[in-house]
């Protein structure tokens, strides 16, 4: 394992697990893909979840089946603006953002407050409560990275100002303003950078490829590839995604940690894969590449391996597989 900085390595402690029953669990951004699919994990376990969310992005759809649950509470907030908590808390896990370039380039200030303001107020939550919290982050801390693999310890190349840096900056700060009441409160954080995921839940149109490209082969439009289709990512199953957040927070380590698959495909390969497992006749169409677009995505995950004992399970044929036919049943 790489070395770690002397104030992290006093928390590095893989053997020490915690109970994952029985508690009380707030979640922000719990209305929307990754959010809905934590709530729903977390409550078969036994755990009482509150769930906040502005529905900016976040649907009450995702939420239907859990709204009778006498464990589950929906808090409709900006947890961007102070929230008053009574409840007993023992973590506070703060997954509320924009998280598609579509989304986050039509909301770029409100992106940069919740990554900013609402990361601040998550954690004054958990100071007062005496709770843990968990970050969110993103594989997009990177930016358009240099070197491939990513590991934790590659301090990206991102453009500050560009359009993207909404969120990417936002992330980067979130990250920062942790790791702060980390060191100077003592708060007791855990931190992940999510890659690429996709499964059901995910919003049909919400800019994200996966989600495009079904869209697209499902209703017989073109397939949208941007610049030659060469620029590749790296594509988690949800499911394999939420198992080590679960097992994240079991082990007693802040992070970061890079969650996602090592294994790479270009959009190209990708929108192929779709279009055959869709049956689809549609095209692909070429587009120009957006600005500040990474080229390249890939995690490094030997941390996750070894503290986490977690690598991903579903390859994506089958998380295709299982993928498109919600989509299917959304569409009709």
């Amino acid at each position: 394992m790489e070395a770690v900085p002397w104030e992290l390595e006093r928390r590095l402690s893989p053997g020490k697990q915690e109970k994952e029953l029985n508690m009380n669990i707030l979640i922000t951004g719990g209305a929307g893909f990754l959010g809905s699919h934590l709530c729903r994990r977390l409550l078969k376990s036994g755990n009482r979840i509150i769930c906040v969310d502005n529905f900016i992005t976040g649907s009450r759809q995702n939420l239907q089946d859990l709204l009778k649950n006498k464990k589950f509470k929906l808090i409709e907030h900006d947890i961007s603006r102070p929230l008053s908590v009574k409840d007993k808390l023992d973590w506070v896990m703060h997954f509320a953002s924009p998280a598609s370039p579509k989304d986050y380039l039509q909301h770029p200030i409100k992106t940069i407050k919740v990554g900013t303001l609402g990361t601040h107020n998550c954690l004054g939550i958990a100071k007062a409560k005496g709770a843990k919290f968990f970050l969110a982050s993103t594989s997009e801390v990177y930016g358009d990275p240099k070197i491939s693999p990513q590991s934790e310890e590659y301090w990206g190349n991102v453009n500050p100002i560009g359009p993207r840096s909404c969120y990417d900056e936002a992330k980067r700060s979130a990250e920062a303003i942790s790791f702060a009441y980390f060191r100077q409160h003592n708060i007791d954080i855990r931190v992940i950078r999510i890659f690429n995921t996709y499964g059901p839940f995910m919003r049909i149109e919400d800019g994200r490829v996966v989600s495009n490209f079904i869209y697209q082969a499902l209703t017989g439009k073109d397939l949208t590839v941007y610049g030659k289709g060469t620029q590749s990512r790296s594509f988690c199953y949800v499911d394999d995604l939420i198992d080590g957040i679960v097992k994240f927070m079991k082990v007693d380590y802040p992070g970061p940690v890079n969650l996602g698959t090592p294994y790479e495909f270009t959009m190209l390969e990708l929108a192929k894969k779709i279009i055959s497992f869709t049956g689809s006749r549609s095209k692909i169409k070429f587009l120009p590449l957006p600005e500040d677009d990474p080229k390249q995505r890939r995690p490094d995950i030997t941390k996750a391996r070894k503290l986490l004992c977690w690598q991903p399970k579903i390859t994506l044929d089958q998380g295709l597989k299982k993928t498109i036919p919600w989509f299917k049943d959304k569409l009709k």
